[in-house]
């Protein structure tokens, strides 16, 4: 995870801020899949054996 993230993340925790942790998960997530969109299904085959 990006640090800047992982700072928003954080700062938006303390403040109990539903609304901002909800709209970083999706940008996480978002992230993610662009980032790795072949990986993600190798991985999940992996660890189902």
């Amino acid at each position: 995870m990006p640090q800047w993230l992982c700072n928003q993340l954080m700062r938006a925790f303390v403040k109990k801020d539903r609304r901002q942790i909800r709209l970083l998960n999706d940008c996480w997530y978002f992230y993610r899949t662009k980032q790795q969109p072949d990986d993600n299904t190798a991985n999940d085959m992996a660890t189902d054996v």
